[in-house]
């Protein structure tokens, strides 16, 4: 294994997370890793080729790092959120709010891949957002499998390939584990991937990499748009399929749209097993929830403990839902406030307060939006050490049933994460121990190649 190289010395002289971030300039991907990582990992060259058309811009060059401390932070304020959105109070209060369809039970179907969205800063986390139907989980086992040793201190690149294996063996598990939990006689056989238009989609690659994934273990996975579901003689078809169940990409998270009555009369007879499901994306997505999460007298109101409050009100940024009433005085803080509209997903529509012009303003105020205390992003040093360019980024840690699952990155540009700027995308997260002297990949992972 080579030794430390020069842009590491900071892990030494400077061990703190920022640092690194900062200085830091080893390549996380040499040319061609990704390739060879599908291509032995699939047999499926063509899946690279078609991310490297689509999605130039999917994979960062350079790994983010993170400390444990920050790491312990989010692991428990995920956990304090589940408690929350356990309480039946809780469940009440939000659900008489949302669309009717989010007051069906579909069993105890927990809903996979949700993703919990962070910015971590040398003092705390922020809690960005959650996720019922984040992205990019298996993308980022490719990810993995393509990293290699950087130095020393980094950990044996085998370890990547065998953290990516477990990942999947647990992404199998848990369609499954929801199958089981829906009560359904028999066992798994046909899962569904719906999105509107998957083969237009910017992450269709990653359909793929599900489909062919599942498809190892024996399930038959079919990619289909909405529209191309059949609701009859009570069942659920796609093309001369019945499926048992569907992993839900779709936006349209009440299953309000003509194109989705289908799989919303399906769902709804609790013929088909939906995941994630309107119901987890109301107590969970919806981005009204974090006034409450953030909201010391709502939380003493449901009988939160004191404790589990400290927790929730250090990692959930101030959050105010916008209204006519504080329009006012939102006006003048927006330079503190990123501005997001309730259902958004993807940055959509949302606006940072210093950048928000008098049009968008009114957009704002026309539709349910949030105000929420802007948390600045963590900082990644792009380009080089002679010519250095300052990133932002975000980490996602992936959850199941309140479990962190795996964690990345996203390096970016811009207001919001984009997947469009050069240098940015997907990135493997690195976890720094409190001595400052080693670099524990969370998965594990390995670090990258240093420049010769």
């Amino acid at each position: 294994m080579p030794a430390v190289c020069p842009s590491c010395a900071a892990l030494f002289s400077d061990p703190t997370v920022e640092s690194i971030n900062s200085s830091c300039f080893c390549i996380t991907l040499e040319a061609g890793a990704i390739k060879r990582a599908l291509a032995s990992q699939l047999v499926s060259p063509d899946v690279f080729h078609l991310i490297e058309e689509r999605c130039p811009n999917l994979f960062s060059a350079r790994p983010v790092f993170i400390s444990t401390v920050q790491v312990e932070w989010m692991r428990e304020l995920i956990g304090a959120i589940e408690s929350v959105i356990a309480l039946p109070d809780y469940r009440d209060q939000i659900l008489v709010a949302s669309a009717p369809i989010a007051q069906h039970t579909p069993g105890a179907v927990s809903g996979v891949f949700f993703g919990y969205d962070f910015h971590v800063h040398e003092q705390g986390i922020g809690l960005i957002e959650i996720n019922t139907n984040a992205g990019g989980a298996l993308l980022n086992t490719a990810l993995a499998r393509a990293q290699h040793a950087c130095c020393n201190s980094m950990g044996n690149p085998l370890e990547s390939m065998e953290a990516a294996q477990l990942f999947e063996d647990r992404i199998v598990h848990m369609f499954r584990a929801e199958w089981d939990k829906s009560g359904h006689a028999g066992k798994l056989a046909t899962i569904a991937i719906v999105d509107v238009n998957p083969e237009e989609q910017y992450l269709y690659p990653e359909f793929l990499l599900f489909q062919q994934l599942l498809g190892r273990h024996g399930l038959e996975a079919l990619i289909c748009d909405p529209a191309s579901l059949r609701w009859e003689s009570g069942a659920l078809y796609c093309k001369d399929k019945k499926i048992d169940l569907v992993y839900n990409r779709l936006t349209d998270f009440s299953l309000a749209d003509p194109a989705s009555a289908a799989l919303r009369a399906a769902y709804l007879a609790d013929a088909v097993v939906v995941t994630p499901h309107p119901q987890a994306h109301a107590l969970y997505a919806d981005k009204r929830n974090l006034v409450l999460l953030s909201d010391p007298e709502q939380l003493s109101a449901l009988g939160v403990p004191a404790a589990v409050q400290q927790i929730l009100l250090q990692g959930v940024p101030g959050t105010r839902a916008v209204n006519t009433g504080n329009a006012d005085q939102l006006w003048k803080e927006r330079r503190n406030l990123f501005f997001k509209p309730a259902a958004g997903y993807g940055g959509r529509a949302a606006y940072r307060g210093d950048k928000l012009t008098k049009r968008a303003w009114l957009d704002i105020l026309s539709g349910e939006y949030i105000a929420q205390d802007i948390v600045p992003p963590g900082r990644r040093a792009g380009g080089s050490a002679e010519a250095p360019d300052m990133l932002k980024f975000d980490v996602r840690c992936y959850t199941y049933d309140g479990a962190i699952q795996w964690m990345a990155a996203r390096v970016y540009q811009g207001q919001t994460t984009n997947f469009r700027t050069p240098g940015g995308g997907f990135a493997p997260v690195y976890q720094i121990g409190p001595a400052g002297n080693r670099i524990d990949a969370l998965t594990p992972l390995a670090c990258g190649v240093c420049p010769s």
